[in-house]
């Protein structure tokens, strides 16, 4: 038993800290997880394109918010029009909210008329954590050279109000339209605002 607990031990050490986390500035660091459809999708399958990560949990009131109203949708058309890889990434574990089947989670993305790439299911955690997303919605985005170049809200306005998206400034669209354009992200990281996302 105890020979069991020390290996425990060592193996949480290992990955503790040699797991690659994410910094500003420096390369995303890559993973792989399947998508509600079962296909399995690596960051680096994205190689030279912009790429968004936005964690998500249908059941969070803040994420409704931006889903009621169509927000998230919108940026999600506008960018993936664009050339933007969109992937919402799901960290529930099981028996937590927001973790749903494959068909629960399919059959909500088409009544909200989801526009994003492709939504990953990350029930360990081991991505989320990796990352550092602490709030539904959690906001990461990586450059063409594959360095994360932005971590935080969608925008400045930390509530459930829909009526506060049209006042916000929303971070993910000026990051994006700076990246588009050749230009420096102006403000790379702010405090995400949302649910705690149920590890």
């Amino acid at each position: 038993m105890k020979l069991k607990i020390f290996f425990s031990f060592i193996f949480f050490l290992s990955t503790t800290l040699f797991a690659q986390s994410a910094k500003l500035n420096e390369a995303a660091p890559d993973f792989k997880l399947k998508d509600s459809n079962g296909k399995e999708h690596s960051l680096s399958d994205f190689k030279g394109k912009v790429v968004v990560l936005e964690w998500i949990n249908y059941d969070c009131p803040f994420v409704k918010k931006h889903y009621n109203s169509k927000n998230m949708q919108s940026l999600q058309e506008k960018y993936t029009k664009q050339d933007v890889i969109w992937l919402a990434v799901c960290s529930s574990a099981p028996g937590k909210q927001g973790n749903f089947s494959t068909d629960e989670i399919n059959k909500r993305s088409k009544e909200h008329g989801a526009k994003f790439t492709a939504y990953l299911i990350d029930e360990d955690g081991k991505v989320g954590k990796m990352y550092g997303a602490k709030t539904t919605p959690h906001m990461f985005i990586i450059n063409k050279d594959g360095k994360l170049v932005y971590a935080g809200g969608i925008d400045d306005k930390a509530s459930t109000d829909v009526e506060d998206i049209q006042k916000a400034k929303n971070y993910v669209s000026s990051a994006l339209d700076e990246i588009l354009s050749g230009k420096q992200v102006s403000v790379q990281s702010s405090t995400p605002y949302g649910c705690s996302v149920k590890y």
